[in-house]
């Protein structure tokens, strides 16, 4: 007799939703703004706010809206993010920048002379070496938003960077999600 297995395990767009919710000040924006956004379907954003619900990654609030739990998502990120995530890395190929070759790195780390990391992209105007970004329409979405590209550079940082860039990344994440 097979037996299914309940246990709900994240998926890597429930950190792209997560991250674009942590821009939110105030009230999140509605799922269908969030799918035109992010490039995902309207049940995708549902499905991923409610297993970040389940995470404790997000909590929904007495309108049903979701809050990120900043300080959770913050040591999700730091801490688990590469093991949950890895960075898978292509070849050669035309994309978007990211890791230190991307804002908010790029003016802090030294270019290599060798090709920079890129998410594979037909809109990418870069070439250099393929770098599987989170999710596939992650560069549809960082292109429509500047400080969500941000986030999610830092993050493949953490994901598949140096040492250094790593800790650049986790304290310029830390700025900016602080209290």
């Amino acid at each position: 007799m097979a037996r299914s297995n309940p246990q709900i395990a994240l998926r890597p767009q429930d950190l792209v939703v997560l991250l674009r919710l942590s821009l939110e000040a105030g009230a999140a924006p509605s799922y269908a703004t969030l799918s035109a956004e992010l490039s995902l379907t309207a049940s995708e954003i549902h499905a991923a706010v409610d297993r970040a619900v389940t995470a404790q990654l997000a909590r929904k609030d007495e309108r049903g809206k979701p809050r990120v739990v900043l300080e959770a998502l913050r040591l999700f990120v730091q801490h688990g993010a590469r093991y949950c995530f890895p960075a898978t890395r292509g070849e050669l190929t035309r994309g978007m920048p990211t890791l230190y070759a991307a804002p908010p790195l790029k003016d802090k780390i030294v270019q290599p002379n060798e090709p920079v990391p890129v998410w594979p992209s037909k809109v990418g105007t870069v070439r250099g070496m393929a770098f599987t970004p989170l999710y596939p329409t992650v560069p549809e979405a960082a292109q429509r938003n500047p400080a969500l590209y941000a986030l999610l550079v830092l993050v493949d940082a953490i994901r598949g960077g140096s040492p250094r860039e790593r800790a650049l990344a986790i304290q310029m994440l830390d700025e900016q999600w602080a209290d």
